[in-house]
């Protein structure tokens, strides 16, 4: 994102800004070095061994503002830096570089910390709340519609380790989102194949973009993504590729991921390059628009 329109978008009403964000890791690789030690090396390692570490980039650098009322889904193949990015505005984890803003705390779907398999669902509703910050007037004044809004009905008091992972990412959902949160952050957890439950999880968040919030949402799920999102965000190895209408933007991300399927890696590629290539043309061409607005303002 261009500096001037990185700078409009600040005044228009952010719950989350990331400006200038990277993230990078060091880990331990199993990879040779490519010079062979020599033999009295080859001794001081065998006494003491020092792994190979290699550098990795999750994220690259880039800036990305989220408006108050937006949901911004967020797409790409594994290993493209879409937990990375919300571990980072969740505050779990400090970027290498860059500074991450939020107009609260935003809460992360997956109150899995807090909750216990042992205990019933219900119980499990009043711990997850409590961890969430909620008193007990507030939780019994939401208890039914956290219900409600899982669908678990009956299975609500059976113990939770009872639960398909799909009653589990419901349950985890309707106890994050009750708590009316600014900001949620949503990865990978709606993708339960029910379709009474995408209905309901899609008019809680609607109601959350109704009282002043956002939600940034990250799953495989296509339909998901265009279903519930008014904007869509796609990432490629740590890199922001294109950012847009959820449309356009899957419709792009469709045509590479087939390319990638069929082999066809070089057209892919130049369709990865061409995408991106478009957004930064955009951006520069926005940066000149409110520049020139801001000339005949002055």
């Amino acid at each position: 994102m261009s500096g001037d329109k990185f700078l409009e978008a600040l005044l228009a009403d952010p719950c989350v800004v990331a400006n200038s964000v990277a993230m990078k890791y060091r880990v331990i690789s199993t990879e040779e070095k490519a010079k062979t030690p020599s033999l009295g090396w080859k001794f001081l390692r065998r006494l003491k061994p020092n792994p190979n570490t290699v550098t990795v980039n999750a994220l690259n650098e880039l800036s990305l503002v989220v408006r108050r009322g937006e949901s911004v889904g967020v797409i790409g193949r594994n290993g493209s830096g879409k937990s990375t990015l919300m571990k980072l505005v969740s505050g779990q984890v400090r970027p290498t570089s860059g500074a991450i803003h939020a107009s609260s705390t935003p809460i992360m779907l997956g109150v899995n910390a807090a909750l216990v398999p042992e205990l019933s669902g219900d119980q499990n509703i009043v711990l997850g709340c409590l961890a969430m910050g909620l008193d007990r007037d507030e939780i019994d004044e939401r208890f039914d519609e956290i219900v409600e809004v899982s669908g678990l009905e009956k299975s609500i008091h059976l113990p939770m380790k009872s639960y398909s992972s799909g009653m589990g990412s419901r349950l985890r959902f309707a106890i994050a989102a009750c708590g009316n949160p600014e900001i949620l952050l949503v990865d990978e957890a709606l993708n339960t194949g029910d379709a009474q439950f995408a209905a309901r999880s899609k008019r809680r968040m609607d109601e959350l973009r109704d009282k002043a919030g956002c939600v940034l949402l990250v799953s495989h799920s296509l339909t998901t993504i265009k279903d519930m999102t008014g904007r869509v965000v796609w990432l490629d190895k740590g890199d922001l590729i294109m950012d847009g209408d959820p449309k356009e933007v899957t419709k792009k991300y469709m045509e590479f991921t087939k390319l990638l399927a069929k082999g066809n890696n070089i057209s892919a590629h130049k369709l990865l390059s061409e995408v991106r290539t478009s957004l930064e043309m955009s951006n520069i061409i926005k940066s000149g628009d409110l520049g020139r607005q801001n000339t005949v303002m002055s």
